[in-house]
């Protein structure tokens, strides 16, 4: 497939439209909303749960011939992608900006990660799957891994296309067919994309499958009996009932979960850089975010400064709608979003917590907000917000902050702030997370990490870098070989 530079997202190619073996015209449609503006920027095709049945069928029909085929070409096509993503940056980033409320370098970020997930799956296919075995008996032992078959991947709205293309790379690459369910609210920048993409990369038809749609097609996708895999991102809340299902229907489920992330902020830290660390971690994308910063613990020497500089900081950004301002916030995804966060930070400041910046909004712009006075009972400290809001609370002893940043549901990420990069990791080890940063705050992924968080953020690191990706996306077989039928007593 031949695209020139502006037509790669054009919405006559896919308005209306769903991708199941090639694109074709839904029974229902809903409108694209910006949500900076109101504005409807095109209508997507709604997946029924017949869609996802026959693309079910399709994908696992196409699977076998995909993963037959010589290694080299699958890498060939995922290089392809990769290549893709880069040539057509600009295109996908005019969507993340428009349909998710992305600042542009936000977008940026995605694109280039979705390039780099690409290439680093594309080494997948030739990677070595098996192993030697010993045995007692004249034969050979091994172990080989092989495709799980079709990979079911269910994807939210904040990073759509980071944490669409990180489960779709992998599992093409090392044979598996794909059905995408991309949120709806984002699934042009985080479905559409992929499909276009691949469709031009030289993917056969039937190997990925796109479907928007409501929890009734993300229920059909976890309970299909050909999908054995599913590999989901969201909410700990849905993340509990994907994983209940897949357990009933004994398929394999890698969940990526919610969080409230702690940023600890020792006595000895650079107190400015300590600012700016806390700032961009949780007001990022308007701290729609899983790893956001959600809980700062800063010293007691320190956090009266602290709050005052966070607070000064979070007053100066500027919040507006990234497609038309040069803007460091855009707005929240939706009006329940939104209303979430208000209502818990007003909770919070009802109960006892001082205001010290934000806690203000202009339709879906938030306003980014530091919350001082805070203890670890008030809602914007114990809930993840999943907004721009900053619970600030004080600890004195070293052993204080490690029972605070412990004692949470979530162990998702952990920032630590030190002037002592060798006491900070040693720290770390007395506070279980997923991900650990010495001098960074809490967001932080590349295509070439393990990714994932344990307890209530999820199944541990089951996203980024070959070995997890291995394991997520493929199965042990064990295989003996002799060179004559063996013998028995009978």
């Amino acid at each position: 497939m031949t695209l020139t530079r502006t037509d790669l997202l054009e919405p006559t190619t896919w308005a209306g439209k769903i991708f199941r073996d090639g694109w074709r015209d839904a029974a229902v449609t809903a409108p694209v909303i910006e949500p900076a503006t109101g504005a409807e920027l095109g209508r997507l095709g709604i997946a029924q749960v017949d869609d996802l049945t026959a693309a079910t069928r399709s994908a696992a029909a196409s699977q076998r011939d995909w993963a037959a085929r010589p290694f080299h070409e699958r890498a060939a096509v995922l290089r392809r992608a990769g290549d893709l993503f880069q040539q057509y940056a600009s295109d996908v980033q005019h969507w993340l900006i428009r349909e998710t409320g992305s600042v542009p370098a936000k977008a940026a970020v995605e694109t280039d990660a979705a390039a780099q997930e690409c290439f680093e799956a594309s080494a997948l296919a030739s990677t070595p799957m098996g192993v030697l075995l010993p045995t007692e008996y004249d034969r050979l032992s091994m172990t080989r891994r092989v495709p799980v078959g079709t990979v079911g991947v269910i994807a939210p709205f904040n990073f759509p296309l980071i944490l669409s293309i990180r489960s779709v790379a992998p599992a093409l690459a090392l044979g598996n067919s794909v059905v995408l369910k991309p949120d709806s609210r984002t699934a042009v920048s985080g479905g559409v994309a992929l499909a276009r993409i691949f469709e031009a990369a030289g993917l056969p038809d039937g190997v990925l499958h796109v479907l928007p749609g409501g929890a009734d097609i993300g229920e059909a996708l976890v309970t299909d009996p050909l999908v054995p895999v599913i590999s989901f991102t969201g909410s700990t809340a849905v993340g509990r009932r994907v994983g209940e299902l897949a357990a009933r229907h004994l398929k394999r489920a890698h969940l990526e979960l919610g969080g409230n992330s702690a940023l600890i902020v020792l006595a000895d830290a650079d107190l400015e850089a300590a600012v700016g660390l806390g700032a961009w971690g949780s007001f990022l994308h308007s701290g729609q975010i899983c790893m956001a910063t959600g809980r700062h613990l800063v010293q007691e020497s320190l956090v009266d400064d602290y709050i005052a500089l966070l607070a000064a900081k979070a007053d100066a950004l500027p919040v507006g709608d990234p497609a038309t301002e040069q803007v460091a916030l855009g707005p929240i995804i939706d009006a329940g979003q939104r209303d979430k966060i208000h209502q818990l930070v007003t909770s919070t400041v009802d109960a006892g917590a001082t205001l010290a910046a934000g806690g203000s909004y202009r339709e879906l712009f938030y306003r980014p907000t530091v919350l001082a006075g805070v203890s670890a009972t008030m809602p914007a400290y114990a809930q993840e917000v999943f907004g721009p809001v900053a619970p600030v609370l004080s600890f004195r002893t070293v052993d204080d902050a490690v029972r605070l940043a412990a004692d949470d549901q979530y162990a998702l990420s952990l920032g630590i702030v030190t002037a002592d990069a060798a006491r900070g990791l040693a720290l770390a080890d007395r506070i279980p997370t997923g991900i650990v940063h010495i001098n960074d705050q809490t967001v932080g992924d590349e295509a070439v990490a393990p990714f994932g968080g344990f307890a209530a953020s999820g199944t541990g690191s089951r996203f980024g870098g070959g070995a997890a990706n291995i394991e997520a996306f493929t199965e042990t077989r064990w295989i003996t070989m002799q060179h004559r039928p063996a013998a028995y007593p009978f």
